[in-house]
């Protein structure tokens, strides 16, 4: 295998692992996008309901209990690392706004390396064309000098 090849092998590999980069950078935004997505139906669910309301409950494995809210200024609101607070219905509302302005920065995040891995892998095919003109230019080189050498003056002799 020739320099070039071997070169051209190594981009190739490179530029699948870079694709693979990208498609789990894609799946994490997907997965804040949705957990965006849970947090405005939070939002939502905390502005419109009031003291009295009946509401279903999850309990986990797709069951439900229907329960009665005594007192919308109770909720208890997750913060993250395990951590969750007591809020008031307004500072509920607060606190899930803050959580979904991060998740926002999270998504920027993301899509930012996503940007720099695609230009990472834009330059690394550049590379690899020319790689492949160069390849094909010695081809094409070695093929004029095998028809132009010694014994190729065929039918000279008289």
């Amino acid at each position: 295998m020739g320099a070039s090849q071997q070169q051209l092998q190594e981009l190739s590999q490179q530029l699948q692992e870079i694709e693979e980069q990208i498609q789990v950078l894609r799946g994490e935004v997907e997965q804040v996008r949705d957990e965006q997505d849970a947090v405005d139906e939070a939002t939502d669910a905390i502005e419109q309901l009031e003291t009295g309301s009946t509401v279903q409950v999850p309990l986990g494995g797709g069951a439900y209990v229907r329960a009665t809210i005594d007192d919308i200024d109770e909720i208890i609101v997750e913060l993250g690392a395990d951590y969750a607070i007591e809020r008031d219905q307004d500072g509920a509302a607060e606190t899930l706004e803050h959580k979904k302005d991060r998740l926002g920065d999270r998504i920027d995040d993301l899509e930012e390396e996503i940007t720099e891995l695609e230009s990472e892998s834009g330059q690394l095919e550049q590379q690899a064309q020319q790689l492949q003109q160069q390849a094909m230019q010695q081809q094409m080189q070695q093929m004029q000098g095998q028809g132009q050498g010694p014994g190729s003056d065929q039918g000279l002799d008289e």
